[in-house]
């Protein structure tokens, strides 16, 4: 596991948003699960769209428990357009709202060999295994 991040850096992790809120729910728990994980002191969940919080309000969270830069993560399978450009604009707009304080956008979680990993233990627990 990389190391964690200092107590300055706030994580944003960002799905689409639906009007389920079973499926909003589910970001919340990622969030919460990551910063368990990883040690992170400032995650936030953020919806792009259709939901609360949206990516402004979690940026202004973040800052609001002392984070100096901000990094995005676009808690998404592949580089489509809401990775590529539009959580990018979001989060350049939520940053302005806050001079001084850095940000940056990841890449989506991708083609990563850990993925795969995932979908062979679906499958087992789809098969009763």
């Amino acid at each position: 596991m990389p190391p964690s991040l200092p107590p300055d850096i706030g994580v944003i992790l960002v799905d689409h948003g639906s009007r389920r809120a079973e499926a909003n729910a589910m970001l919340i728990e990622v969030a919460r699960a990551f910063a368990e994980s990883s040690g992170a002191s400032i995650v936030e969940p953020a919806h792009m769209e259709l939901a609360s919080p949206d990516i402004a309000e979690a940026f202004a969270r973040c800052v609001a428990r002392g984070a100096k830069r901000v990094v995005i993560h676009p808690y998404f399978l592949s580089p489509g357009r809401h990775s590529t450009t539009d959580i990018p604009e979001l989060a350049r707009a939520a940053a302005m709202a806050h001079p001084g304080v850095s940000y940056s956008v990841t890449e989506p979680l991708g083609l990563d060999p850990r993925m795969c990993e995932v979908i062979l233990r679906r499958i087992h627990d789809a098969l009763g295994n």
